[in-house]
């Protein structure tokens, strides 16, 4: 029943505010293509939302 507990918690590749000293140029790279590689999906759900809401709000305008 609590088996899911017992399972390692996968490793956060950044947290945002985290200590950058120790970080090389290439570390730091990735972790901005993972960053941008993020937006990008924030930034297509909101469009989704976005669309999906405009259609709504169309529909019930037009009757």
């Amino acid at each position: 029943m609590f088996a899911d507990d017992d399972r390692p918690k996968p490793k956060k590749l950044h947290e945002i505010g985290c200590d950058l000293t120790f970080l090389s140029a290439g570390e730091l790279e990735e972790r901005i293509d993972l960053l941008n590689q993020e937006i990008a999906r924030l930034e297509a759900d909101k469009r989704a939302k976005t669309s999906s809401r405009s259609v709504a709000e169309n529909l019930f305008k037009s009757k």
